[in-house]
């Protein structure tokens, strides 16, 4: 991502984009929310997501993701919800106002919807970061762009050992457009295939 795109300018551009969506889908139902965390690591602008603990029942175990989950009935809204996971999932307190806003919801394969409520977290030391082991098994971040030219195979997003998908990578590429509109495009990436 490029360094300006953290600033308080697109900050504020940011949040008027996401301002009536956020007025029509921050107290609207939903099955689940979860935190796209805005971060800097040693002064490079990077998104935070977790890793999965391989211990989790079900098909998404050892997934890289964002924070989130389920919404609990005692959350006033997916704000809350997202905020919430994000604290009991990485022991990342995010203050209310440090929202932007709410991204484009998100379906799963069983129907249910997925909001993504995005926020600016600042400059981030992986290490102060405390995990429950019970639900993320470690947690990491990833830079998009390399060489001045971002990488990106549909629908998946690769950077070392982890591959981002699904809807992870769904919600990577809402916030990639958003935030570096016009510089962000994705491209296809195939491998060579041989001529005869």
């Amino acid at each position: 991502m490029l360094p300006d795109c953290l600033s308080a300018e697109g900050e504020r551009r940011c949040r008027r984009l996401l301002a009536g969506a956020t007025a029509r889908l921050r107290a609207r139902p939903a099955a689940a929310a979860v935190l796209v965390p805005l971060c800097s690591v040693r002064g490079v602008p990077a998104l935070l997501y977790t890793l999965r603990s391989s211990r989790l029942a079900g098909r998404h175990k050892g997934d890289v993701s964002f924070p989130g989950g389920k919404c609990d009935p005692a959350d006033r809204d997916v704000v809350h919800t997202a905020l919430r996971e994000t604290r009991e999932e990485v022991g990342l307190v995010v203050p209310e106002e440090h929202v932007w806003g709410v991204l484009r919801p998100v379906h799963e394969q069983q129907k249910a919807t997925v909001v993504p409520v995005l926020a600016g977290v600042g400059p981030l030391d992986p290490q102060s970061l405390r995990p429950n082991p019970d639900e993320e098994q470690n947690q990491g971040y990833t830079h998009f762009c390399h060489g001045g030219h971002f990488r990106y195979t549909l629908p998946v997003f690769l950077h070392g050992p982890h591959r981002i998908w699904g809807l992870t990578a769904v919600i990577t590429e809402f916030t990639l457009q958003l935030l570096a509109p016009g510089i962000y495009r994705p491209c296809l990436a195939s491998p060579e295939l041989p001529r005869g």
